[in-house]
């Protein structure tokens, strides 16, 4: 089973879990596992978003999109933990008016509906589980259905206790607890796809790191006008002018096969721009980037 097919029958799963989670909720009157579906939607996004990535991956470049279709999926993470964010929020208002005026629960119902969706998370981790190793965008998705399956066990654990002790407020202290699951969640997707979305430097990448190492190779007498961006998902980019000591300008060529060698092993960047020069520039490492000056037309 590939990478593709795990993750639409993971997604098969979550879309079942929810729908259950969501009739069940509503049918017992429980907060919490309204919240815990909250949850798993946010898995179902994380999923999908993974099965997105794997599919634009295989979409080629054209003249209007040279870069390919990759930031749909940055763009789709940004609407969806916007929307993420609001249903958060949602869920803390009806749970701070539960917490005032507690509502009756049928416990029952809530527990046999958590637990199916328990198992159905552990069905998808296990699925997921033999595609985390080599694959970061199944490690994600696995690392979320078992944070599922966490927020599961919280609601069966409170279904229980409504069960014997009656003790109603457990409800919505439980809707709380996993809004701010989700809203920790939904705060990371927005915050991690508008950093790519501003193209700002990846964050497991120290700029003064990359250029400590492009200088210590030799050949390299300086680099300027630096920039290091993120693509989509785990494709990061880097132009940047480089400056060739004088005795090596005829090995030019190799130097920058060095400099790509050493940025694709060490930091995974295979997407390399370089310009080469034999004087430096005046500018320091980070260049103002300006608009061009529009043509100016002399009438006579």
């Amino acid at each position: 089973m590939n990478h593709r097919q795990q993750l639409i029958i993971a997604i098969v799963i979550s879309i079942g879990i929810l729908a259950a989670e969501v009739l069940g909720g509503w049918l017992s009157n429980s907060l919490a596992l309204l919240s815990d579906a909250g949850h798993v939607l946010t898995d179902l996004m994380s999923l999908i978003l993974a099965l997105l990535a794997a599919s634009f991956a295989g979409l080629p470049a054209n003249k209007k999109n040279t870069y390919g279709f990759y930031r749909l999926e940055i763009l789709s993470a940004l609407i969806n933990g916007s929307l993420l964010i609001i249903i958060a929020v949602v869920i803390m208002y009806q749970a701070m008016q539960r917490l005032f005026v507690p509502q009756t629960v049928e416990s029952q119902l809530m527990l046999a509906i958590a637990v199916v969706g328990l198992l159905g998370n552990l069905l998808a981790a296990y699925l997921l589980s033999r595609g985390s190793h080599d694959n970061l965008n199944i490690k994600g998705a696995f690392l979320h259905i078992l944070s599922d399956a966490a927020a599961s066990c919280a609601v069966i654990l409170g279904g229980i206790i409504i069960y014997f002790f009656h003790w109603y407020y457990i409800d919505p202290l439980l809707g709380i607890v996993i809004a701010l699951l989700i809203l920790r969640g939904a705060l990371d997707l927005v915050q991690e796809s508008a950093t790519v979305l501003l193209e700002a430097s990846p964050a497991n990448i120290k700029t003064y790191e990359v250029v400590k190492d492009i200088k210590s190779i030799e050949g390299v007498k300086n680099i300027h006008d630096l920039h290091i961006w993120t693509i989509a998902s785990g494709i990061n980019a880097i132009s940047a002018h480089i400056l060739i000591a004088d005795e090596y300008l005829k090995e030019a060529s190799k130097v920058l096969a060095r400099v790509n060698q050493l940025l694709r092993e060490k930091y995974s960047i295979t997407h390399a721009t370089f310009q080469t020069e034999c004087s430096s520039c005046p500018e320091g490492l980070i260049c103002q980037i300006t608009p061009a000056e529009p043509e100016r037309h002399h009438h006579h």
